[in-house]
């Protein structure tokens, strides 16, 4: 049933702090797959780093390819400074064979790859062959020789040229059957492999191109490194050549820490994007003075220790990082170094003053809480010496005790109350920081946020994404954030590749379930790459000329939560829209931003005062049929944002919002 609604909006009365465009920020994480989806290398354990996974000695990904009956494989030690192992391969002029290894992958094509190999090699065998085949049909996509020319450890390099794009490849590593025949003998027919890569042509600073490109058009503002495994995280292990880099376990998300995706990496990465770093320190289990040096060698002058390493790793001019955060949840007992609030507000000054003696100009972020208490402490103790109180926002099923068997209906409701649970926990803390003018200066910085491993469909056989209803929820949560852009100047959405079901750019179909999941390539479309119906939302938002916010008056239908547990919400009447409006820095333009939560449709009636407006408006609308669709690698565009010109008078007399949609409308002033 169809319901009315009616906005009006005071244009004359114009905020006056500004919205800061860091708010629409994003967050780079070492997740689960985050990294191998992000970056643009199809191959993994290229560095041999994991233990064979058969009886045969063959590491991690990688499978033995060979027809002799007499082929060995071993794992040796890695070449000279380099991580990780070598795979040894011994063959048998007299079986007459292939031997070598392949690993399964998805290619893209056509496409040029950089093939990169560090090998030795018996001083019998003249060459390998590094060939792509589709694993279906045999089809050779592409071939290079590769000339070994040492029995010592060299860098090799070529050019292996994929014909067509291949979902289903195998790339193989091996010496050919048609190899010059030798005399066995113990010290024969041995390739030792320390390293192999293919990276694609069209890579952007190592990442995907795709990713890059729709990043960029996110218009991100910030961007984050950080997360749970930053606790463990120790950065001079990711700088420096890459294959002297150690190979470091995982220890918030187990696997193997992408040694490919360091702080040098991280920057160049922002560089593309030309948006702000934000890094986070490890207070975990690292040092002050171990920060105080991360800060040196992005910020410091080829005169200091670290800035000189800086330039001997390619570049010579400092980074300017000019925002770090101090902690991750180290409140949470998951958390590497998890200590009480005590404990961290005597780390976080200590690390502040080791930080701000390296370089004075920097903005300190400090790891918050959505409990008050832990908030009141760190900034009795540490709020002199921080600039933002940080907050992780996820809104899940727990504090409703659902589940997979609530009515979806009821869970409905329950994620599109995200932006009462944010402004509760915003208000809360604000008003701690207000509380003493010692730290009345702090501002806040949601790092991490979106709808918690929502909406678990339970589709058999598919991965959980997250739908337009978890779009509708991040929508009306970030209308929230904007109505408190006074005290809220930063964001980092979670995450943006992959990692975990959040993620708003989806590469492949990547299973990356907290508990479990299925192999990549399940789909038959692990090269398609895109994004959910919340990352829509983000592009949209990021995107929009808004510089002061605009007052909001709003006269709509209601909805209720039904809730299992006591929660400190009131979830009674919420209302239906979540409108959140602004304006350009020289007010010639008026920005709406409508969530309709309500499972109707709604006839909606705007009133634009002190605003002479144009006769038409942009609008831009996310919308489908049901709540519960999704984009995914069978239909990547299932859930677009679509743009179109409206007249204004339509709106004026009444337009209808369809359930369950996001809109937005720009309103031009008139010539």
């Amino acid at each position: 049933m169809k319901s009315n609604a009616r906005i009006n909006i005071d244009c004359s009365r114009v905020s006056e702090h500004t919205v800061n465009p860091y708010l629409f920020g994003h967050f780079v994480e070492d997740i689960r797959d985050h990294m191998e989806a992000m970056l643009a290398f199809p191959l993994k354990d290229m560095d041999f780093e994991s233990e064979a996974e058969s009886r045969t000695s063959v590491s991690g990904s990688w499978q033995a390819y060979t027809n002799g009956r007499n082929t060995q494989f071993a794992m040796e030690a890695p070449a000279l400074r380099h991580s990780g192992r070598a795979q040894r391969i011994r063959i048998l002029s007299d079986d007459e064979a292939y031997a070598g290894i392949a690993q399964r992958s998805a290619l893209k094509g056509p496409m040029d790859y950089t093939v990169h190999i560090v090998a030795r090699a018996s001083i019998e065998l003249q060459y390998l062959i590094v060939e792509a085949v589709d694993r279906h049909t045999e089809e050779v996509l592409g071939q290079v020789k590769v000339e070994l020319d040492s029995h010592n450890w060299r860098d090799y390099e070529g050019r292996l040229t994929i014909v067509r794009a291949c979902p289903d490849a195998e790339i193989r590593v091996y010496i050919p059957a048609e190899h010059p025949r030798w005399v066995d003998h113990v010290s024969t027919g041995m390739l030792w492999l320390d390293h192999v890569s293919l990276l694609p042509v069209d890579h952007i600073a190592l990442v995907k191109h795709e990713v890059v490109e729709m990043t960029r058009a996110l218009n991100a503002g910030m961007m984050r490194l950080a997360g749970n495994y930053i606790s463990a995280y120790h950065w001079e292990h990711g700088i420096g050549p890459v294959l002297e880099r150690p190979v470091m376990y995982n220890e918030a998300w187990g696997g193997w820490t992408s040694k490919y995706f360091g702080t040098d990496e991280f920057i160049r990465f922002c560089q593309e994007l030309q948006v702000e770093p934000l890094i986070c320190v490890n207070d975990g289990s690292g040092t002050p003075e171990e920060a105080a040096q991360w800060i040196e060698y992005c910020n410091g002058s080829v005169d200091t220790p670290m800035g000189a390493l800086r330039a001997k790793n390619g570049s010579p001019e400092p980074y300017h990082v000019k925002y770090w955060e101090i902690g991750n949840e180290v409140w949470g007992q998951w958390q590497v170094g998890a200590c009480s609030a005590e404990q961290f507000a005597e780390r976080t000054v200590q690390f502040a003053k080791a930080m701000k003696e390296v370089d004075a100009s920097i903005v300190l972020l400090a790891c918050g809480h959505y409990e008050q208490d832990w908030n009141k402490t760190v900034l009795a103790l540490a709020g002199e010496h921080i600039d933002y109180l940080t907050l992780h926002l996820y809104h899940g099923y727990g504090p409703f005790g659902m589940n997979r068997d609530t009515p979806a209906e009821d869970r409905y409701k329950a994620m599109a109350s995200y932006p009462e649970w944010t402004r509760h926990y915003i208000h809360q803390t604000t008003e701690v920081i207000h509380s003493d003018i010692k730290h009345q200066h702090v501002k806040l910085a949601i790092t991490e946020y979106n709808t918690m491993y929502y909406p678990n469909t339970v589709r058999k056989g598919l991965p959980d994404e997250h739908t337009l209803g978890a779009a509708v929820a991040n929508a009306a949560n970030l209308n929230e954030m904007i109505r408190c852009s006074d005290s809220v100047h930063i964001g980092s959405f979670s995450d943006l590749v992959n990692g975990w079901l959040g993620g708003c750019i989806r590469v492949g179909d990547f299973y990356a379930d907290q508990y479990c999941g299925k192999k990549a390539g399940w789909s038959g479309s692990p090269l398609t790459i895109y994004g959910t119906p919340t990352y829509e939302v983000l592009k949209l938002y990021a995107n929009r000329d808004i510089h002061h916010i605009l007052p909001v008056e709003t006269e709509c239908g209601t909805f209720s939560v039904a809730s299992n547990k006591k929660t400190p919400v009131d979830l009674d009447a919420l209302p239906d829209l979540d409108i959140v409006a602004g304006t350009n820095d020289d007010r010639s333009l008026v920005t709406l931003f409508i969530v309709n939560r309500s499972l109707e449709e709604i006839r909606c009636k705007l009133d634009l005062q002190a605003f002479d407006v144009r006769e038409d408006a942009n609008l831009y609308e996310i919308t489908s049929d049901s709540y519960n669709n999704i984009n995914s690698v069978f239909q990547p565009d299932h859930i677009k944002c679509t743009e179109r010109i409206v007249l204004t008078e339509d709106w004026q007399r009444g337009y209808v919002l369809r359930p369950s949609s996001i809109y937005v409308l720009e309103f031009g002033k008139a010539d």
